[in-house]
């Protein structure tokens, strides 16, 4: 397994080795041990949750505050998403930024959300299936989000924005400069 560090240090790429034939595929899609070693801190992942999405769906900007925060490694295990995580570390240097990955079935990127991240994806091609471990329960009084559209974080969706379908809550979410509920850079939000 090869871990890329991104231009924001703390999200991390996992690109599994695939073993094909012409029977198939073997692929390893998590190994504990190796991404604990590259981290250098230990997690413990507890849930692991599924989505199935139609071309269009944007899920996020959604994250959890302590001390149910979540780091996320997320893959997709059918069809095609763009997906991000953007920092909302007050006092980080990359405070705002964002990472934006494709993640497909056919290239089999994970991407590690640590926690004080929010994190979203939009879906590239109907029937998609998403999938990720989480390393704390969902908690819905912990649960908040920032505006998918917030012109501040200036990320490129990809899709239209007149194709995005978007759940209640996603439509009605704060921008960053507005919410109060966010983490601080230099906190250690592992126990």
């Amino acid at each position: 397994m090869q871990f890329t560090r991104t231009t924001i240090p703390d999200v991390v790429i996992c690109e599994p080795k695939v073993h094909g034939d012409d029977r198939g595929y073997f692929v390893e899609t998590f190994r504990a041990d190796m991404l604990e070693a590259f981290l250098g801190y230990k997690i413990s992942f507890c849930q692991d949750n599924e989505s199935k999405s139609s071309r269009g769906v944007l899920r996020g900007l959604h994250y959890q505050l302590h001390p149910a925060a979540q780091t996320k490694l997320v893959r997709v295990i059918q069809g095609r998403v763009l997906d991000v995580a953007v920092d909302i570390r007050k006092g980080s240097p990359t405070f705002g930024q964002h990472v934006a990955v494709e993640l497909s079935a056919d290239n089999k990127k994970q991407m590690l959300v640590p926690r004080g991240f929010a994190h979203g994806f939009v879906v590239l091609e109907d029937d998609t299936i998403f999938a990720y471990k989480v390393d704390n329960y969902y908690s819905p009084e912990n649960d908040r989000g920032i505006a998918f559209n917030d012109e501040a974080l200036d990320i490129d969706w990809i899709v239209a924005k007149e194709e995005l379908l978007l759940s209640e809550k996603d439509k009605v979410q704060p921008k960053l400069s507005d919410s109060n509920d966010i983490f601080e850079y230099g906190v250690s939000y592992y126990e």
